[in-house]
């Protein structure tokens, strides 16, 4: 999962002292956090912030769209998403990705220009 550069400083203070191998929320047991024990947790720090209504599932659509927005490829996207096929992830995701047709034909239009103009040059 790609960390952007702002949560990394909070990452770092997070986990400065810890051993590379330890979990970063680790379960008050010790080990990995269990399904019942990370929605419990995760519910505790949203309440936290006063966010109110989010679902960890829910962040993972907004995670999605940001990429998207950002201008990640689908291939990227599925990868992260941990998707089979990136026909999965363009079903789900696809209404998210910019009509790109004017870049297209922009963009078409530079190449054939250039080979003309390569052509009228030789």
């Amino acid at each position: 999962m790609p960390i952007p550069a702002t949560l990394v400083k909070d990452l770092r203070k997070l986990l400065d002292g810890r051993e590379p191998d330890e979990l970063v929320f680790p379960s008050h047991k010790g080990g990995y956090l269990t399904s019942k024990e990370f929605r419990w947790v995760f519910d505790q720090a949203a309440r936290s912030t006063g966010v109110k209504n989010v679902v960890p599932h829910g962040l993972r659509h907004t995670a999605a769209s940001l990429a998207i927005s950002a201008g990640a490829n689908i291939k990227v996207v599925q990868r992260m998403l941990g998707h089979k096929t990136a026909a999965l992830t363009l079903d789900l995701y696809g209404h998210l990705f910019p009509d790109d047709l004017d870049t297209v034909a922009d963009g078409t239009d530079a190449g054939a220009q250039a080979a003309a103009d390569a052509l009228r040059t030789a």
